[in-house]
């Protein structure tokens, strides 16, 4: 029994072994059935066999077209190489074998064509001026099939522009361009743009189907909001300092230029800086401040202003006299006191011998025509406001000729031969009189006796008697003064004694202390201003 089992088996393994060396004829295509290729890329599609020694192959499209391909015939398979696949290649190719007995076998696959190699391209002038027409170009190279795309065009996720070619009917690869005009602002800097191509081919099986590519926004602008800022503030205290600050917004940054109002409608130009800087100012930096910016790019310029006010006490700017500090008595002087402060000061201008009291003779200036000497003297010009005062001094040096010459004899009793008589002159002027002494002779002529103020004459005698003259004389002028002298010798009886007369001006008489004698002009003296002191007794007498 178990030998009829074992004869068995044995016949099951070799009809096992026949049925395995004789395997059937078969074939097959890869990639199978249908196939998605990109142009311009390499397609290899290969034919394979089994159950056949020696197979025949041979490739066809099913439209007797040109293959398009590389054919290359192997043992047992046959491949079409397609290098570089091309438009010319979307077919349907069939491969057919032939086998040793004649058997005769055939497998087709479809090759579908797309052609989507490359991100798209943007293109924006690097230039972007904010507010003027701007124009975006997005290329998408190659495509096919372009009936099946779709471009969008967007500002960061704003979608800007949006365009398909679903009605496009081109048979080859075309770059596809899509153009766009917007108005860019400055907000837009920085934001992207984006141009995102989608190859939406339902029935293709490819990778990838969407392509994006994006640029940066420069949007040139400006200047604009052009503002200062004034530090510590517009009205800053004198000797503070002040920072200007000028703030605009541009792109690319703007050029800055400082100038200033000046009272005479002209320009006064500063710095290149957007800061101007003034480490002490003073009120004559008070005006009206400009800062004018420019885009050198955008050809645009903007100014703003700031109106500047210097506060402190004031400030003497002038203090002066015309023509000059020293003139002449009867010249035409004007005196003149500034001062500078804000709030606007308050100017006294006096006299400083003049009564407190008194008003000051004006605001700011003092006019004296035809000068007299009794103006010199010392000025003063004193400014305040609420911040504080100011206050200075100059002197008027009025030159003039000699005044009020006047000559004192002493003693101003009644003399005796043998005493001292001292006569003195005195006179004004500016300068200072020179002063001499004349006496006239018995020749009439008169002889410089003395350059002294003071003359005096001891042991008085007889011949002493005479006119005396004395003159005071500067640059300016000359004065002449007269005093007559009579002298008596004393007389044997009493009652025959006869006083010392003493004689002086007439012009210049004044009442002579503790004797309060009545002036009285002699018919005899011969000049203006001699006396008769005997004959001024008698008729009181």
């Amino acid at each position: 029994m178990f030998k009829e089992m074992g004869r068995t088996s044995q016949a099951v393994l070799v009809i096992f072994c026949v049925l395995r060396t004789v395997k059937a004829f078969e074939m097959e295509i890869t990639p199978a059935e249908r196939i998605v290729a990109q142009i311009g890329g390499t397609l290899v599609l290969t034919c394979n066999t089994t159950g056949c020694a020696s197979p025949s192959f041979s490739w066809r499209t099913q439209m007797d077209s040109p293959l398009g391909g590389k054919v290359s015939n192997h043992r047992t398979h046959s491949t079409l190489t397609m290098n570089p696949v091309s438009i010319v290649n979307s077919h349907s190719y069939l491969c057919t074998v032939v086998c040793d007995e004649g058997e005769k076998k055939e497998k087709s696959v479809q090759v579908e064509l797309y052609s989507f190699p490359s991100d798209p391209i943007i293109e924006i002038s690097p230039s972007l001026v904010a507010g003027e027409p701007a124009t975006v170009i997005c290329k998408i190279p190659d495509v096919y099939p372009s009936d099946h795309l779709e471009v969008l065009l967007k500002k960061d996720e704003h979608v800007l522009h949006e365009k398909d070619f679903f009605e496009d009917d081109s048979t080859n690869t075309e770059t596809k361009i899509v153009t766009y005009t917007f108005y860019p602002t400055a907000e837009d800097i920085g934001k992207e743009i984006t141009c995102l191509a989608r190859l939406a081919v339902a029935e293709m099986d490819f990778e990838p189907k969407e392509r994006t590519s994006s640029q940066k926004l420069n949007a040139n602008f400006g200047p604009q909001n052009t503002v200062i800022t004034a530090s510590p503030g517009n009205s800053p205290m004198e000797g503070d300092s002040l920072t200007l600050t000028c703030v605009t917004q541009s792109n690319p940054p703007a050029q800055t230029v400082w100038r200033k109002d000046l009272a005479e409608e002209s320009i006064q130009h500063l710095i290149k800086n957007n800061v101007l800087s003034i480490p002490h100012v003073h009120f004559n930096d008070s005006g009206l401040y400009i800062c004018e910016v420019i885009n050198l790019v955008t050809n645009k310029t903007e100014k703003a202003t700031v109106n500047i006010t210097i506060q402190g006490a004031p400030v003497i700017t002038e203090f002066s006299i015309e023509p000059s500090t020293t003139v002449q008595e009867g010249e035409n002087v004007s005196i003149q006191c500034s001062a500078e402060s804000n709030p606007p000061p308050k100017i006294t201008l006096r006299r400083k011998s003049d009564n407190a009291n008194m008003e000051p003779y004006s605001a700011r200036s003092i006019l004296l025509p035809s000068v007299m000497f009794q103006s010199g003297g010392d000025y003063e010009c004193v400014a305040e406001n609420k911040f504080g005062n100011s206050k200075r001094e100059i002197t008027l040096n009025v030159k003039y000729g000699p005044k009020n010459t006047m000559i004192t004899v002493i003693p101003t009793a009644t003399l005796k031969e043998g005493e001292t008589v001292t006569m003195k002159c005195t006179s004004s002027g500016n300068p200072a009189p020179v002063i001499s002494w004349k006496k006239k002779n018995a020749s009439g002529e008169s002889e410089k006796i003395s350059k002294n103020a003071t003359l005096t004459i001891q042991n008085l005698k007889s011949q002493d008697l005479g006119l005396y003259e004395c003159e005071a004389y500067n640059q300016f002028g000359k004065e002449e003064k007269a005093v007559k002298l009579y002298i008596q010798a004393g007389l044997a009886e009493p009652d025959q004694m006869i006083p010392l007369v003493i004689a002086f001006s007439s012009v210049a008489a004044v009442a002579v202390p503790a004797v309060a004698i009545l002036i009285y002009v002699s018919r005899q003296a011969k000049i203006n201003g001699s006396y008769s002191l005997v004959k001024a007794l008698r008729l009181k007498v």
